[in-house]
């Protein structure tokens, strides 16, 4: 096994579904967004930008999927955590480059072991939250997980 299996990577091929499923859902629901995938180290492995989309979104799309990856959590599950977190911690965190509680950002999982996360900005909460999960379904649904 690889080091890059070893820490769980998705494989390019998964990345690559899951980022034509993401903009697939994006056009049917008629959103501009970017979709951005990291490895389960929070490193980026994939990313897309729809035309027409806010620049600005970009980092944010980036931001979530490395805010699911590091805490294993979806970002609205992780804005729901600081809520609860007494002041000082809820502000340390949001002071941190990258994390963000914005709500957007999915882990991916196979088999309970965190494999990466999928991040999208551009839409409403809602319409992000949908997109992550259609892009994720894609990725479950072939059980393309970095296995070989």
């Amino acid at each position: 096994m690889s080091a890059i299996a070893e820490i769980g990577a998705p494989a390019a091929q998964a990345v690559e579904r899951m980022l034509s499923a993401g903009r697939a859902r994006a056009e049917a629901i008629g959103a501009r967004v970017h979709v951005a995938v990291v490895d389960g180290a929070g490193n980026l492995a994939g990313y897309l930008r729809m035309p027409g989309s806010f620049l600005s979104s970009g980092e944010l799309a980036i931001d979530k999927a490395y805010t699911a990856a590091s805490f294993a959590m979806a970002t609205r599950d992780f804005g729901a955590l600081l809520e609860r977190a007494p002041r000082p911690v809820r502000d340390g965190l949001l002071r941190r480059p990258r994390l963000t509680e914005v709500p957007g950002g999915c882990p991916a999982e196979v088999q309970g072991r965190l494999i990466g996360a999928v991040g999208v900005s551009g839409g409403s909460e809602v319409e992000d939250e949908d997109i992550a999960a259609a892009a994720l379904a894609a990725m479950l649904r072939d059980d393309i997980s970095g296995r070989e």
